[in-house]
């Protein structure tokens, strides 16, 4: 008699609405069907994607994929789309998360002095003042929107502080951000002119501050000047490079981080067990448990679905599948971060799990900068929340929200909330955090 085997149920649609509210079954079905699996992405581009969590981490740190989009062998209908359209070639795009070493190790070098553990502490009081004036501007009214009232501008404040982008001028940031963060990168005329504007800015800014810049370092001096002062003291950073610098920090670290707070108020608003055991810690003073939840966030539902792009320089081998040179290579953090082969229980939200090294910000030499500045806003922000605002409530059907369209973020578009008005509050309609 032959062996009858079972017929697998048929492979999922990807990258439609339905895939972008829920992605984790047609992750599980890639894991287990076809873990490195070619397809055609929204855009046109034909890429690998990589879902297994071992292969994931091997992908991550192989240095046979380049960062370089110049690797990547495209044919005709899809050249210029694995960045943003028109800019490919702008000094803007030469950034760290599209060079290798020994570029590569050079800048991170000279940036990743601010964040330090030491620096990123010094920046909390910041980071707690911001939180505390944006809750300021909506605990009144008994209703909010946690991403355009709060998630969003938290991060973006925060990151022009630390790149040095005077107070006056971080409302212009807001809004050049916003129409990016809305529209993904894509061809629209308003992302390209905010693209403009901001590529504008920073140029005009480096100038300002390389004119007014002390001959000594000053304690806490900004991002901006240090890149400066850098360039000046013979690293060889020039001043496009600078810029390039700035804008990378600005749009990958804010973005990143709206996701984090947007994403984990809303894991924690439908689990309503595990949110009230994160209450009752903190309500203790114990922190531990916002420590390893920030962590299990990051891994549930991660701020970032797909790492940026990899592109194969010579014909290699992953999870058994071969990749020719020239490939695209993009590595499914959203489903290695659920591969049951890693994690137990992994659809199962647990703010208390130990055994977490998960992938949400990367791995190896590309592994995100900004991590722990991230890190400190999410607990920042999730715990103020559920401390001030301690009946905070979801306003909506969760099927009713729409997540924001795109290959590497993964971020709701909205999120209404309602609990009880804070006392003693005059009910303002913005806060102002300048």
């Amino acid at each position: 008699m032959t062996e009858q085997h079972p017929t697998p149920p048929p492979a999922p649609e990807l990258f439609t609405w339905e895939f972008a509210t829920d992605p984790y079954p047609a992750y599980a079905w890639l894991r287990e069907h076809a873990p490195v699996h070619r397809t055609r992405l929204p855009s046109g581009v034909e890429a690998w994607l990589v879902t297994r969590y071992a292969d994931a981490r091997q992908t991550l740190a192989d240095p046979r994929l380049s960062k370089n989009p110049a690797h990547h062998d495209e044919p005709a209908h899809a050249r210029n789309k694995t960045g943003i359209p028109g800019e490919r070639k702008a000094d803007l795009m030469t950034h760290l998360l599209n060079i290798d070493p020994p570029d590569h190790t050079r800048l991170r070098r000279l940036v990743a002095k601010a964040f330090t553990p030491r620096r990123v502490a010094e920046f909390a009081p910041r980071v707690q003042e911001l939180t505390d004036t944006l809750i300021d501007g909506f605990a009144a009214r008994g209703s909010a929107d946690l991403i355009h009232e709060f998630a969003f501008p938290l991060p973006i404040y925060a990151i022009c502080d630390l790149l040095g982008v005077p107070r006056e001028d971080q409302d212009d940031f807001r809004d050049w951000a916003g129409m990016m963060i809305r529209h993904g990168g894509g061809p629209r005329g308003g992302v390209a002119r905010s693209v403009k504007k901001m590529r504008g800015y920073l140029a005009d800014l480096i100038h300002r501050k390389r004119e007014a810049l002390p001959a000594e370092p000053t304690p806490g001096e900004d991002l901006i000047s240090g890149l400066i002062r850098a360039s000046d003291e013979g690293e060889h950073l020039t001043e496009n490079e600078a810029a390039a610098m700035a804008f990378i920090l600005l749009f990958a670290g804010f973005e990143t981080t709206v996701n984090l707070i947007g994403n984990g108020a809303y894991a924690l608003l439908t689990h309503p067990a595990e949110r009230d055991r994160l209450q009752r810690s903190l309500a203790g003073g114990d922190h531990a448990l916002l420590e390893t939840g920030i962590e299990e966030l990051l891994r549930f539902d991660g701020p970032v679905e797909l790492a940026t792009w990899r592109f194969a320089t010579e014909p290699l081998t992953i999870g058994g599948q071969r990749i020719a040179a020239g490939d695209p290579v993009l590595v499914v953090l959203a489903a290695a971060d659920r591969d049951p082969e890693r994690f137990a229980e992994p659809d199962t939200l647990d703010l208390s799990r130990r055994d977490n090294q998960h992938l949400g910000y990367g791995h190896g030499i590309h592994y995100c900068l900004g991590a722990p500045l991230a890190r400190l806003e999410g607990r920042t922000a999730l715990a103020t929340l559920l401390t001030r605002l301690p009946d905070l409530q979801l306003d909506a059907a969760p099927e009713e929200l729409r997540w924001r369209g795109g290959l590497i973020m993964r971020g709701l578009r909205t999120l209404p909330v309602a609990f009880t008005p804070e006392p003693g509050r005059s009910g303002s309609n913005g806060p102002t955090v300048l």
